[in-house]
């Protein structure tokens, strides 16, 4: 190894240089400096270049090296937080690349699981790097930069965290929305085979009552039998109509509020029982008289009229509506299809549902149309129908009784169609709502009592004695 001379060594140093020996611990006699625990010697032509250097380079300022071992406390403090910034940096590459590792993993990408894996074992082996500087107190020369640095490294880490993050909810929405679209399609085919099962059910026209059922057999469960029946149907006809009124654009709070007014429900959904009991009350007009507002029919004595009732339903229980009604148009029951369709649906109704008068007009001419709309309307009207007969088939027959509002409920004449009603009404009996109206009107058949369904109002109004 090839000594150095004194005399290479200007002995006229200037400030930069001279720091540069302290930080560094120079031997400006030998030009040998320790670097991790080895001397390297700097040949002749090493010592030149580095005076000419440090000559053009002393007119501009320059970050100074230094070590922890400085006098200057604040270069020891910056030196720290230098440290621990490059530190912290690398911690957040390391997170990053394993989150890159795990991103690649699901679904499997061997060429990401490769580049993401060597990207955390050079940031472990940055990191085993770091810890050797602080072992041997060695520092970055330029602390101000290094600091800069390593935030914006801490800040690309943090952005392809979150990139990851973004992707990986991404594909988790995708997802979502895969089974959403699945659930869906798995919705709207459990709601054919309801409405499938719904029409197989009101087109049927079996009710569960013996084939051989006599009018000396009869008790108050068929009827209520029948009752339920009709409810059903009466239902699945006012749910087709509010769709149609929805289709049509109705506002569905005013049309409630024009049926039954000032009345607080307690669930918004509620406002299908007044369109329920708007429907019943049509249906229902006339129940108590024998030809059922029928001015125009015939009927037997009356003590043959058990009998004739009797035959009527036995003669319409199992048949189908819409064939009824084609075969025999001017039969009593077709005549009170026509005229209960006639004072149920309204012009204006009639014309938004359908765009015209169509039905209406085959309706007063004799006919009757072949849509679903009204074939429905025709089921829920045989319902009711065998209900009419099967209470005048009773001897005294059952008469229909309804509550007006503001009466006081009663469990042995009434039922709430509203369950939060009841769970008010048992946390409070002291103030049981009232009845705001009847939905569906109930029965009497000699001593036995059918409830009729009721809807009670938030509203205390003042209660009827």
């Amino acid at each position: 190894m090839d000594s150095v001379k004194p005399s290479a060594v200007t002995p006229k140093k200037s400030k930069f240089a001279r720091t540069v020996a302290k930080v560094l611990h120079l031997r400006p006699a030998s030009g040998i400096a320790p670097v991790d625990g080895v001397q390297k010697v700097v040949t002749q032509d090493k010592v030149k270049n580095d005076k000419h250097r440090r000559k053009s380079a002393a007119s501009r300022p320059r970050p100074q090296p230094y070590d922890i071992n400085d006098n200057d406390e604040h270069k020891k403090s910056l030196a720290l937080e230098v440290h621990v910034a490059k530190l912290f940096a690398s911690l957040s590459s390391v997170k990053a690349a394993y989150a890159q590792l795990q991103h690649a993993q699901s679904p499997y990408d061997a060429d990401g699981i490769q580049g993401a894996d060597q990207l955390v074992v050079s940031e472990l082996k940055n990191l085993s790097d770091l810890k050797q500087c602080y072992i041997k107190k060695q520092f970055d020369p330029s602390p101000d930069t290094a600091l800069v640095l390593a935030d914006i490294q801490e800040q690309k880490s943090l952005s392809k965290i979150y990139e990851i993050m973004g992707k990986k909810l991404e594909s988790q929405l995708r997802l979502k929305e895969s089974e959403i679209m699945y659930l869906r399609e798995k919705m709207e085919e459990s709601n054919r085979q309801n409405r499938l099962l719904e029409k197989r059910l009101n087109q049927s026209g079996h009710l569960s009552m013996p084939d051989n059922l006599r009018q000396s057999g009869l008790n108050p469960t068929h009827f209520i039998t029948v009752l339920r029946h009709t409810d059903k149907s009466i239902r699945s006809f006012v749910r087709l109509m509010i769709d149609e009124m929805k289709s049509a654009g109705w506002d569905l709070d005013a049309a409630a509020k024009s049926i039954v007014s000032d009345v607080a429900y307690w669930r918004a959904d509620d406002k299908c029982f007044a369109f329920e009991s708007f429907v019943s009350r049509e249906m229902f007009d006339g129940f108590h008289l024998p030809n059922f507002s029928l001015l125009e029919e015939s009927l037997p004595e009356k003590k043959n009229q058990q009998q004739f009732f009797f035959r009527r339903f036995t003669e319409l229980k199992s048949a189908k509506a819409t064939e009824y009604i084609t075969h025999k148009p001017k039969s009593p029951f077709a005549n009170f299809c026509r005229a209960k369709y006639l004072q149920l649906i309204h012009p204006q109704m009639e014309t938004s549902f359908l765009g015209n008068l169509s039905h209406r007009s085959l309706v007063n001419s004799g006919e009757f149309p072949d849509t679903s709309f009204f074939a429905t309307f025709v089921e829920m009207a045989r319902r009711v129908w065998l209900l009419h007969c099967l209470a005048f088939s009773f001897d005294p027959e059952a008469s229909i009784f309804q509550v007006r509002r503001g009466c006081r409920f009663s469990e042995v004449y009434m039922e709430c169609v509203a369950e939060d009603a009841l769970l008010s009404s048992e946390n409070a009996p002291e103030a049981d709502p009232p009845v705001a109206f009847t939905v569906v009107p109930g029965f009497r058949i000699g001593k036995t009592v059918i409830q009729c369904q009721v809807y009670l109002s938030q509203l205390q109004t003042k209660v009827n004695r």
